[in-house]
């Protein structure tokens, strides 16, 4: 049976995770000020024992979401808003939620590139791209981030989806 504080934090990731969605779709940025709040509200919670998470584990959340991030980000895959993101969400979860997190955003991540190269009808282009970079640790960056051509998305719906999903105990 879910307690107080599960349902605390699944609102607490929805709520986040939702906001930073929107505005990632509507502006293709993550602002500070969210990912300070997001976080800012998950160690609260830990301090004040709401959340089922201590202190230690919010702040070991928060540095994993950091270090999982962080390769993508140097990479070119990833935003420095995705990265921030992803690590106040896991001052709301700890690390090991964070760590399935990971998982089920990049799985989300992952089905959101497919579903939208299809609809831009380049997902051969896509998937060659997306190849390269994992492949060459990133040498390709320039022609992804081309402002002339479409190819970033918001990423910040797959983080939302993974942390829900997570903090949801699946």
């Amino acid at each position: 049976m879910p307690t107080t504080s599960d349902a605390i934090v699944v609102a607490a990731v929805a709520g986040g995770g939702g906001a930073s969605a929107a505005v990632d779709l509507w502006t293709r940025r993550v602002p500070n000020p969210l990912t300070l709040g997001i976080a800012a509200l998950g160690v609260t919670l830990a301090a004040t024992d709401v959340s089922g998470v201590s202190v230690t584990g919010s702040c070991a959340g928060f540095a994993l979401g950091l270090l999982l991030m962080l390769p993508g980000h140097l990479i070119g895959a990833t935003g420095a808003g995705d990265v921030k993101l992803f690590a106040a969400v896991g001052t709301l979860l700890g690390p090991t939620r964070t760590g399935m997190a990971f998982l089920y955003t990049a799985i989300a991540g992952g089905v959101l590139a497919v579903v939208i190269a299809v609809q831009r009808r380049r997902l051969r282009e896509t998937m060659e791209r997306a190849a390269t970079l994992v492949r060459t640790g990133g040498a390709n960056v320039t022609d992804i981030e081309n402002a002339s051509v479409d190819n970033r998305f918001a990423y910040a719906p797959a983080i939302a989806i993974g942390a829900l999903a997570a903090a949801l105990g699946f």
